[in-house]
């Protein structure tokens, strides 16, 4: 029977069913399931699930060493449990959903997501759709069908430096990842979408200087994100990764945003702003499906933290409809 878990697990807070499935509730990053940021107060006694990160698979074409959302199941929520899920969190208050994974144009070839991104705008007139992938299975074709229905396409880019990606898990052979960034960059422009960009600062790129090439991608915002360990994703006993050799100092990470502090669009999250997800006892533990019990009951058990959420930027314009895009 699937359940829908809801957790605020260390970056989460699940929210669709089977125990490792697929809608959770989150303030960053990171499982299977459809991550939940949850977002300022409402009128009632709990927080209104404002901003969604919906994590629907685990499956992911990169290994990247210091991913913390790893193939741990092949389970995906069916299409019209996770559009039922959608549609509960919409009631409740949703305003923003963010699909992300793994890699969610694994899924169908990129038929999934497009169906739910396209169910989000016209169906339940969300105002802001996003998409976090890593852009190497996404095809012009899927622009066409499904790129009015999206507000922001974020790409996950940790190196201008192929040797650097390599060495992360995101190389792509003969492939550039930079020349496909960029590639990616022009058709959010030509089918107005919102061009934003993430990247994990690590031992490997911390001394990377990425002014000239962030300057001239443009993106309308970049989160930068420190490298963080999650017991059982990417260190630990059961863990598919081993993180440790990727994690830097906060002083390093300080360094590398002093680098870039020229960059307007910079939104840095260190280690110390992503622990209000942690989960308890440092794992990611789900709450009981919000299919089961709703969404209000589900929120109670999210740990929720208003103020770090406002604090890490997690409320900023994000449909494409108030932005003024600049190519």
């Amino acid at each position: 029977m699937l359940r829908l878990p809801l957790a605020l697990a260390a970056l989460l807070l699940r929210a669709l069913r089977s125990p490792l499935s697929v809608l959770r509730w989150s303030l960053a990053h990171v499982w299977p399931r459809l991550r939940l940021v949850l977002g300022r107060s409402g009128p009632g006694p709990g927080p209104t699930p404002t901003s969604v990160n919906y994590h629907f698979t685990r499956r992911c074409n990169y290994k990247c060493g210091f991913c913390f959302h790893t193939a741990k199941t092949s389970f995906e929520l069916p299409l019209e449990e996770a559009r039922r899920g959608l549609a509960m969190l919409r009631a409740a208050g949703m305003e923003k959903i963010n699909f992300s994974g793994g890699e969610p144009f694994l899924t169908d070839r990129g038929e999934f997501v497009g169906k739910l991104v396209q169910f989000c705008k016209q169906e339940l007139k969300l105002p802001s759709v996003s998409i976090v992938s890593n852009g190497s299975l996404i095809r012009e074709r899927w622009f066409k069908n499904y790129g009015e229905y999206l507000d922001i396409l974020a790409i996950s880019c940790d190196s201008f430096d192929e040797e650097v990606n390599a060495l992360i898990g995101r190389g792509q052979g003969k492939k550039s990842h930079v020349e496909n960034l960029q590639k990616l960059r022009k058709w959010c422009q030509e089918y107005g979408v919102a061009f934003k960009l993430n990247s994990v600062i690590n031992r490997f790129n911390v001394e990377e200087d990425m002014n000239e090439q962030i300057k001239a991608l443009n993106p309308v915002r970049w989160k930068v994100f420190q490298c963080l360990l999650i017991d059982g994703e990417n260190v630990g006993e059961n863990a598919l990764r081993e993180a440790e050799k990727f994690v830097i100092s906060d002083e390093d990470f300080e360094r590398f945003l002093d680098r870039h502090r020229d960059i307007s669009c910079i939104v840095p999250e260190s280690n110390q702003k992503m622990r209000f997800l942690n989960c308890r006892n440092g794992r990611k533990e789900p709450s009981k499906s919000i299919l089961d019990v709703g969404v209000e009951h589900a929120i109670k058990f999210s740990g929720f933290d208003e103020e770090m959420f406002l604090k890490r930027g997690g409320k900023y314009v994000w449909s494409k409809a108030d932005m003024k895009l600049e190519w």
